[in-house]
């Protein structure tokens, strides 16, 4: 970590604050006078003790520099119009769906859960997609209903809008979703641009599917869509991409389809580690922008809107989680484990596609690392390992550590394997913090448990003897956050 000294202040030099894909940390992050770690003007340590951990915590200046690094970027290089989409599934929230909203963003939405946090978020309609491979018809009708573009991603979509879409009713707004044939160097489970993958029409089947739809009065195409992985750090196949699409689009015109909307989604890899490269915002939008805009010259095609679906370029790195170490497990010439208070439920990243996250000691940040350990979670299960073979100074029970570009993938993944509850989201900016996400206490996890009536009686008995969760005994009670 790079320190430059301003107003006392000692903050990290971030790499590219134009891009914060390209930083390690929050554009905020900073070091106190005692050089204690900072994002927002909060001190880490502090947000651990008054919130409680695991805790997920989201920089509000990284999030709305991201907005707009994406939303200018386009006005630059694109002189088409252009609308950049967040991919909400990266991290669903009322107050995501706001503020990006209030950034002039669209937003994609994969479910009925996310779609409804966006209409209730104060996302226009009009600016919301639903995409999905298995729709089901309340979902179909929840976006019809709602004037929401539906992203057909196959056969059966079709089939059930045209039952579900009343006669003489009003057209669905319909964008459809087809797999390019292009590879890209990501895992295997976030490539989903190749043939073999389980979204969107397959190239063959396109011109039957556009004819299909010529003067279907329940349905109004009016764009297309792909995508091909994400976490991707190449650019090679965002100019295939162009290539494919521009075909596509000649193809839809010259069948009399009014297609103005060229959604490529999104994919832009963000930096976990020291040695990740990708490449910024701007260049990743000027890429795509110029291979559209030369591809649709060549075929002598006015240039459609252009959409591009930023998920995880847009959120990871505004998001810090904090956890409490606990136990430590030292097995001499072998491994030290140290465990933490969170792990699989809260980051199921790691277990799933070997993710790597680069973490500090809060209070320490800037402290040499002396020993390596295996940062281990709570969780009964081997696997349930955030980061392995990781140098840290010494660390003790009690110590708070910051586990930086967590903003994607980690909240909106999450789950209460182990019956644990789900950590808090607090938002922070200059110095304030605000809890956007309450944390999941562990009588939540009973709500919708139902109980058949011939075992009542057996656990009435039991309850009476039951202390309430979070109270030591004779003690208060822990705080809630």
């Amino acid at each position: 970590m790079t320190q430059a000294t301003t107003s006392g202040r000692t903050y990290e030099k971030n790499l590219d604050p134009d891009s914060p894909n390209r930083n390690l940390t929050p554009l905020t992050t900073a070091l106190d006078t005692k050089e204690r770690l900072l994002v927002g003007d909060c001190l880490l340590s502090d947000l651990a003790k008054r919130y409680g951990t695991p805790l997920y915590v989201l920089d509000e200046q990284t999030l709305r520099g991201t907005c707009r690094a994406y939303r200018e970027a386009l006005k630059r290089h694109y002189p088409g119009p252009s609308l950049p989409i967040y991919a909400s599934k990266a991290n669903s929230s009322l107050m995501m769906s706001s503020l990006v909203a209030s950034e002039g963003l669209g937003l994609d939405a994969v479910s009925a859960g996310e779609l409804l946090t966006a209409l209730r978020g104060g996302m226009p309609n009009e600016r919301i997609v639903l995409h999905g491979n298995n729709k089901s018809d309340e979902e179909l009708l929840f976006a019809y209903n709602n004037n929401v573009t539906v992203v057909v991603d196959n056969q059966h979509d079709l089939d059930r809008l045209a039952v579900l879409i009343p006669k003489e009713a009003p057209p669905v707004q319909l964008m459809l979703r087809f797999t390019p044939g292009i590879e890209c160097h990501t895992h295997e489970y976030i490539r989903t641009g190749h043939i073999d993958s389980k979204f969107g029409f397959d190239p063959n089947q396109i011109e039957a599917v556009l004819r299909g739809l010529v003067g279907q009065s329940w349905a109004r195409l009016s764009g297309l869509h792909a995508h091909i992985g994400s976490q991707i750090f190449e650019l090679e196949p965002h100019r295939d991409l162009a290539v494919v699409m521009a075909e596509v689009l000649k193809l839809t015109r010259d069948l009399g389809h009014p297609v103005n909307d060229l959604n490529v989604g999104g994919g832009l890899g963000i930096r976990y580690v020291e040695s990740d490269d990708p490449p910024s915002i701007d260049r990743w939008v000027q890429v795509v922008a110029e291979a559209v805009i030369t591809s649709c010259q060549k075929r002598d095609l006015d240039l459609p809107r252009l959409m591009c679906e930023p998920g995880r370029s847009l959120v990871a790195t505004a998001g810090v989680t904090l956890y409490t170490v606990g136990s430590r497990k030292t097995l001499p010439g072998i491994r030290t484990y140290v465990a933490i208070d969170g792990g699989m439920s809260d980051n199921p990243r790691p277990i799933t596609y070997q993710s790597l996250y680069t973490c500090r000691v809060a209070e320490r940040p800037l402290a040499e690392p002396n020993e390596v350990v295996d940062l281990v979670g709570k969780h009964c299960e081997s696997g349930d390992v955030l980061l392995k073979n990781l140098p840290l100074p010494i660390t003790h029970s009690g110590d708070v550590i910051a586990v930086f570009a967590t903003g994607a993938y980690n909240a909106s993944m999450s789950s209460n394997y182990n019956r644990i509850p789900r950590p808090a989201t607090v938002l922070v900016n200059n110095g304030a913090s605000e809890l956007v996400q309450r944390r999941e206490q562990p009588d939540d996890l009973l709500r919708y448990d139902v109980l058949p009536e011939r075992f009542r009686e057996v656990t009435l008995n039991s309850e009476k003897g039951v202390k309430p969760s979070g109270r030591v005994r004779g003690g208060e009670s822990a705080p809630r956050s």
